[in-house]
């Protein structure tokens, strides 16, 4: 099977982009931050997101496609530019299209390292191309082989596909109670993520606001969960944290105790408490409060996502073992085979990880994260795309009860050597 046609087409994302560098210094106007942004590209501090659908016509007729997104915070911490899709149509409908048509698309990894790795104009492609089109390559083996894209990983990879859906996080709205009562009565088994960007507005002087609002889901899953419903309560703060102690690893360390506490009987993670200057002082910081946290006997577990944003990355954290869990998210990666083997690696180093992205992602690149989930096997995915919670929660459990019904399914019909057969 060949690769016939390339058909990009500019569409939406399931967000927004927002410019984090003006929000930390702006006041909110309901969704809105009226003012002038302060990063490249952005021409509003919040804008609506873009995306690219990258079509693969195959010379059977079928059609394999992927998404180039990147995520909402983009620009910062490592990060790549703002994805602007417009400035890109015209690479894809050329050098991209000759790279790719006439290449035979019955196997995967070879040519998504090629595209992940390609060199146009003297640097690499952004991250969201990468990302899109690798993703429309998994799609196309898939389709070329006549089987699930987890079957085309684990066979490729070597990695055995699981047996029950991954756990899933819900990133809710924390002014929507009403969203954070549905993830609870659906028992979602991580929330809500929430988004905690300004220090006196969403933890408190003090801290006091944060430890409010984590207690106050705690009480509402007492209200209305059912009795034996134990989520793990997830806060992504943003670096907020370090804000507000000012770097002070102990301080820091004896609050994490404090929010612990206010979050039992449930297990606590908490997402980017701060964020340094560069991936060096973020991996000093995060080993100095896993050791605190260790002295003190405080049970929080700590996630890094700024400045863990490439497999080199990752890598780094999991070989220093600076963080419990490590937030892979998939856009920040490029290529969909670096986010694959950045689980692996995870795994095999005894670090946790997410499998992760953004709410600025699409209904594909969900799907096709919540594939690479299944065979790949991370601690849990990130509920995605959009911030509603439902749809998402919809969308990636309803493809991974699909897939493992076709593999179960099929698996004793095709043969031992099939995509399939390393499913135990």
């Amino acid at each position: 099977m060949r690769i016939r046609d390339v058909i990009p087409v500019v569409g939406r994302s399931g967000f927004f982009n927002r410019d984090l560098a003006a929000v930390k210094a702006a006041r909110a106007d309901g969704f809105a931050y009226p003012g002038k942004p302060l990063s490249p590209g952005f021409a509003k501090i919040v804008q609506p997101g873009t995306a690219i659908s990258v079509m693969l016509l195959l010379d059977d007729g079928q059609v394999a496609f992927g998404d180039c997104t990147d995520v909402i915070l983009t620009g910062v911490a490592g990060r790549d530019p703002l994805f602007q899709a417009e400035q890109h149509l015209a690479f894809l409908r050329t050098t991209m299209r000759e790279v790719l048509r006439g290449r035979p698309i019955d196997r995967f990894r070879d040519v998504a390292e090629e595209v992940d790795g390609f060199v146009h104009d003297g640097k690499r492609l952004h991250t969201a191309l990468r990302y899109g089109i690798t993703q429309a390559l998994l799609h196309g083996a898939a389709l070329a082989n006549r089987c699930t894209m987890a079957e085309i990983v684990s066979r490729e990879y070597g990695c055995a596909i699981a047996s029950a859906p991954i756990p899933i996080l819900a990133s809710c709205h924390k002014e929507d109670t009403q969203m954070i009562d549905r993830m609870i009565l659906k028992r979602v088994e991580l929330l809500p993520h929430a988004s905690f960007q300004q220090v006196e507005r969403d933890v408190g002087l003090e801290g006091e606001k944060l430890i409010a609002y984590a207690n106050g889901i705690v009480e509402r899953i007492r209200q209305i969960g059912d009795p034996d419903y134990r989520p793990r309560i997830h806060l992504d703060v943003y670096g907020t944290i370090g804000e507000l102690f000012g770097g002070d690893i102990d301080a820091i360390a004896v609050y994490l105790g404090e929010l612990e506490a206010a979050v039992r009987p449930h297990d606590l993670l908490l997402e980017s408490f701060v964020i340094a200057k560069s991936r060096e002082a973020q991996i000093d910081a995060f080993r100095a409060l896993r050791s605190a946290l260790a002295r003190n006997g405080c049970r929080a577990k700590i996630i890094v996502d700024e400045w863990c944003n490439t497999l080199d990355d990752i890598k780094a954290f999991a070989d220093a073992e600076a963080a419990d869990y490590a937030q892979i998210k998939t856009p920040d990666l490029g290529g969909i085979n670096n986010a694959i083997e950045a689980v692996l690696y995870a795994r095999r180093n005894g670090m946790g990880c997410c499998l992760g992205g953004s709410g600025n992602e699409t209904d594909q690149s969900a799907r096709i994260t919540a594939q690479i989930g299944l065979a790949c096997r991370p601690d849990f995915l990130l509920s995605k795309p959009g911030f509603g919670g439902d749809e998402a929660l919809m969308i990636q459990t309803n493809e991974m009860l699909r897939t493992l019904a076709l593999i179960e399914t099929f698996r004793g019909i095709i043969g031992p050597s099939a995509p399939g057969s390393s499913t135990p």
